[in-house]
């Protein structure tokens, strides 16, 4: 880790394995269903939350309350605990064994780094060791924990890295059990609102996959070195509510005469992120542009599942238009666009998806979420700043470095409270550049 030149070192200082604090009894197994196993060549999904606190006895303090509250919410999150594994027929689950499994709780001490220096980074590449299992494939879960935890010692502070296996949840199910580890930390004897773990009411197809040795998305080039990597940034954007209220004021100005309903937040940001990423990498008129957003669908699907599902329950919702288009007209079009394909993604559709998935599977690769594309994940909803242990809620919440591609958007919450959203965004350096001194994007008069 590099600061101003100066590298800092992170001194791992151990490792354990967390488990449910009771004994579960015979060996727990889940099976994987349709809306999960697409993500299984996808790499961990990584969180990073930072704390302010200081002092040595405070940090041991600190950590030993997160492994005893991890021990009690694990009684419910058993799964998180578990390694995947396949059944006689090849069809992956999630196998939780009393006497193997557990979390993996790595310790870490990086005294020379402040919260400070941490929160004020736009990129990634400074969290990378602190948050576990960089460029680790969900895959890997067949003897890898589903969930690692590393707890690093800060100068005047804690930070807290997750890695997540994406193929057993989605961002609902993470934050979900984030906020029931910190209930439990803060003093409660249960969690007030325990996960549903039934993943085949929502899906009961079995599907065998032939997947033994993990792809590397990394090295899928379409053409060898013609085509290298482009180099990524990484930057995060804050407006606050009154420039979200602006942006969405805008997109609504001129109300559809057919009747539509008026442009939520979602869309209205999410034109507004779409039109000025296309502008700013200068696409001819004739190029199309994807936009992609994981859409959860617990309340779309047939029968609804509740906001407490436990597992992925997302599909990711394509649309796309040529950026000409994008670009020339008002940004209504733009969300009209992006309206139509979400209200279009109902019970039947998901089904559809479903069933053609079933019928020929075909495990995605991160970065396929198409040409050209701006692809929404996480999103300002989840109480990413809710996340109180016991000491506060964190100073700053981030991705790691895993699954990002150019154009992938993580979306959070302001710290602020209120309608205030983050827009983290991976782009090519000379885009980002481009977009940074966009002066219409950034609500700059």
């Amino acid at each position: 880790m590099a600061d101003n030149g100066t590298t800092k070192l992170i001194n791992i200082a151990g490792k354990t394995l967390v488990k449910p604090n009771k004994k579960l009894g015979e060996r727990k197994e889940c099976q994987l269903v349709t809306f999960d196993l697409p993500y299984l060549a996808f790499y961990y999904n990584q969180k990073l939350l930072l704390y302010k606190g200081s002092g040595e006895h405070e940090f041991d303090e600190m950590v030993a309350k997160l492994k005893d509250g991890l021990g009690v919410v694990l009684q419910d999150f058993h799964q998180l605990a578990g390694k995947l594994g396949k059944d006689e027929d090849g069809v992956f689950r999630v196998e939780y064994d009393d006497d193997m499994d557990g979390v993996e709780v790595i310790e870490a001490v990086a005294d020379g780094i402040s919260v400070d220096d941490l929160t004020g980074e736009e990129g990634t590449s400074s969290f990378k060791d602190l948050i576990p299992y960089n460029g680790v494939l969900n895959l890997e879960g067949l003897h890898k924990p589903l969930l690692a935890v590393q707890l690093t010692k800060l100068k005047d502070g804690l930070s807290m890295g997750c890695a997540f296996n994406h193929a057993i949840l989605d961002g609902t199910s993470t934050w979900h059990f984030m906020s029931s580890w910190a209930e439990i930390c803060r003093g409660s004897s249960s969690i007030s609102v325990p996960p549903f773990l039934e993943r085949t009411k929502a899906r009961d197809t079995r599907v065998k996959l032939d997947l033994t040795l993990p792809p590397d998305p990394l090295s899928a080039t379409s053409n060898g070195d013609a085509h290298p990597v482009p180099q990524l940034r990484e930057k995060v954007f804050k407006f606050s509510e009154s420039a979200i209220a602006q942006i969405k004021s805008k997109v609504n100005a001129n109300p559809p005469s057919d009747g539509s309903k008026p442009f939520s937040t979602f869309q209205s940001l999410a034109v507004h992120i779409w039109r000025h990423v296309t502008h700013a990498r200068e696409l001819k008129p004739e190029d199309f542009t994807v936009f992609t957003v994981f859409a959860d669908c617990r309340k779309r699907v047939d029968p609804p599942m509740p906001e407490s599902y436990f597992g992925n329950l997302i599909q990711a919702i394509f649309t796309a238009t040529a950026a000409g288009l994008l670009t020339a007209n008002p940004p209504e079009f733009g969300a009209a666009v992006i309206q139509k394909a979400i209200e279009a993604h109902n019970a039947k559709a998901i089904d559809e998806r479903n069933k053609e998935w079933e019928s020929a599977p075909k495990i995605f690769q991160f970065k396929d979420a198409g040409v050209n594309c701006v692809a929404v994940g996480s999103s300002p909803r989840f109480p990413v700043y809710s996340v109180d242990f016991g000491w506060g809620k964190p100073e700053s919440v981030r991705s790691g470095c895993n699954n990002r591609f150019d154009g992938m958007v993580y979306l959070y919450q302001g710290k602020g409270g209120g309608k205030g959203i983050d827009v983290e965004i991976s782009l090519e350096g000379g885009v980002m550049e481009k977009l940074e001194k966009d002066k219409e994007f950034l609500l700059e008069n």
